[in-house]
C-alpha cells in the first residue's frame, strides 16, 4: 500500500485539523511580525536626514545643515553634457536640482526651470530687477527672493505664482526650511519665518545690519552669521534669540554645521569655529594673506573623527583645515578670487574660481584631479544631484557636467 492509499482515520483527521489551526496561528503571527517590522523599519529610515536617501540639491548648500556635501556620486571624469547661454543673465545664485529639474535665477530678470537631462526649457518667471540668490525647493514649490525684496513662492511644475511676501530690502541669500516654515533673510536686516503653504508670517528676527547669508538649521536652531559682526542662534519655533556670539567682523558667509559646531568666514579674513551650544569660539584661522572670505565652507569627512573644513577666499586660494583644531591641512592656489562655495562628492571637492575654472581637488591632499576652463568667472557654487554638476557663470552660461555613457 502506498502513501496515497493510506485510509483516512479519525486520528489522521485530528492531526490535519491541528495542523490547520497551527498554520493559521503561525500565519497570523507572521503577519503581525511583518507589520511591526515595517513600522520599526519606517521609523528607523525616518530618523535619518533626507540627504542620506534623496539624491537632490534642494537648497543653497545642499541640505539644511549647510555642509555642502552631495548625497549622490559623480563620475571621476566629467564632460559637458550641455550648456546654455542666456543674454544678460549673469548667474550669481546657485541652482537647485530636484526630480530631474534645474531651478535657477539670473540677473536678466528671469527665474528658470530647465530639464536636467538636456537643458531644455520647462518654464520661466519674470521679476523686474532679477534674482541674485539661490532658490529652495520643497513639496512641489519653489521659494526664491528677488532683488526687489519679494519672496516668491512658485509652483514647481508650472512656474505659477502661488504667493509672495514683501520685505524691505534686497534679497541675495537662499531659503531653508523648518517644519511648516520657510526661512529667508533680507538686506533689511530681518530673518523671516513664513508659512510655506500660505506665506503668512510666523515670526521675524531683526539684527542691526544686513543679512546676506542663507540660514542654517540644525535641530530646532537656526544660525545666522550677520553683517552686524555677530553669530545669532535663534529658536526655530519661537523666533527668539537663544544665544549670540561676537565674531568681530561682518560676514555674508553661510555657516556649515557639524554637531555642536558651526564654521564660517568673515569679511575681516578670519575663519571661525563656534560651539553653538556653549556660545563660544573654539578656534580661529587667518590665512597668510588676509582678505575677505565670501565662500561658504564644506565639511569633508575622512573618517569617524577626521574632518576637513574646506572654503575659498579672496586670497586666491582654496583652504582645508582640520575641524578639530583649525590647523591647515593644505591649500590650493588659484589665479583669481574664490567666492564660489565648494561641494564635497566622496573623496573629491569641486569649486569654481573667479577666472572661470571649475576644479576638482582631492579632499585628503588638495591635489588637482580635474579642471575645466569655462571662461568668465564663477561666483555661483556647484549644485550636485543625479550624477550631474550644474553651475552658472557671470557670462550668463549655465553648464551641466556629468559622466558620459
Amino acid at each position: 500500500m502506498t502513501n496515497d492509499e493510506i485510509p483516512m482515520t479519525n486520528q489522521t483527521r485530528m492531526t490535519n485539523d491541528e495542523w490547520m489551526i497551527r498554520s493559521s496561528f503561525v500565519l497570523r503571527h507572521s503577519l503581525v511580525l511583518r507589520a511591526w517590522s515595517f513600522v520599526i523599519l519606517s521609523a528607523f529610515v525616518a530618523s535619518f536626514p533626507a540627504t542620506l536617501h534623496a539624491d537632490t540639491w534642494p537648497v543653497f548648500r545642499g541640505n539644511a545643515q549647510g555642509d555642502g556635501v552631495a548625497a549622490g556620486p559623480l563620475a571621476a571624469k566629467l564632460d559637458v553634457l550641455w550648456k546654455r547661454m542666456f543674454k544678460n543673465a549673469a548667474f550669481t545664485g546657485t541652482a537647485a536640482i530636484v526630480d530631474g529639474v534645474v531651478y535657477v535665477g539670473g540677473l536678466d530678470g528671469y527665474f528658470r526651470a530647465l530639464n536636467l537631462a538636456d537643458g531644455s526649457d520647462r518654464w520661466q518667471f519674470h521679476s523686474e530687477l532679477g534674482f541674485e540668490g539661490p532658490a529652495a525647493v520643497r513639496d512641489g514649490r519653489v521659494y526664491v527672493g528677488d532683488a526687489d525684496g519679494l519672496v516668491e513662492c512658485l509652483d514647481a511644475s508650472t512656474g505659477k505664482r502661488l504667493w509672495n511676501f514683501e520685505t524691505e530690502g534686497e534679497i541675495n541669500a537662499g531659503a531653508n526650511f523648518y517644519k511648516a516654515d520657510v526661512l529667508l533673510g533680507s538686506q533689511d536686516g530681518t530673518l523671516y519665518a513664513l508659512n510655506a503653504d500660505s506665506g503668512k508670517l510666523h515670526w521675524k528676527y531683526t539684527i542691526e545690519n544686513m543679512i546676506q547669508c542663507s540660514p542654517t538649521v540644525i535641530e530646532n536652531r537656526v544660525f545666522l552669521a550677520g553683517c552686524d559682526g555677530k553669530l545669532h542662534v535663534i529658536d526655530c519655533d519661537t523666533g527668539m534669540a537663544a544665544a549670540t556670539v561676537e565674531i568681530g567682523d561682518p560676514t555674508g558667509s553661510t555657516a556649515a554645521a557639524l554637531d555642536s559646531r558651526v564654521f564660517f568666514g568673515t569679511q575681516g579674513g578670519k575663519f571661525l569655529c563656534i560651539d553653538w551650544q556653549a556660545a563660544k569660539e573654539l578656534w580661529s584661522y587667518e590665512p597668510r594673506r588676509k582678505s575677505p572670505i565670501q565662500s561658504s565652507a564644506a565639511i569633508a569627512r575622512l573618517g569617524a573623527k577626521d574632518c576637513r573644513i574646506i572654503f575659498g577666499g579672496r586670497d586666491r586660494r582654496v583652504h582645508a583645515l582640520d575641524a578639530a583644531n583649525g590647523n591647515e591641512s593644505w591649500d590650493f592656489a588659484t589665479k583669481q578670487n574664490v567666492d564660489s562655495s565648494p561641494v564635497v562628492v566622496g573623496d573629491r571637492v569641486y569649486v569654481g574660481t573667479g577666472d572661470g575654472r571649475l576644479v576638482a581637488l582631492a579632499v585628503a591632499t588638495g591635489e588637482q584631479l580635474w579642471d575645466y576652463e569655462a571662461g568668465g568667472g564663477f561666483t555661483a557654487s556647484p549644485a550636485v544631484a543625479q550624477g550631474c554638476l550644474v553651475i552658472g557663470n557671470d557670462d550668463g552660461t549655465l553648464y551641466c557636467f556629468g559622466g558620459k555613457p
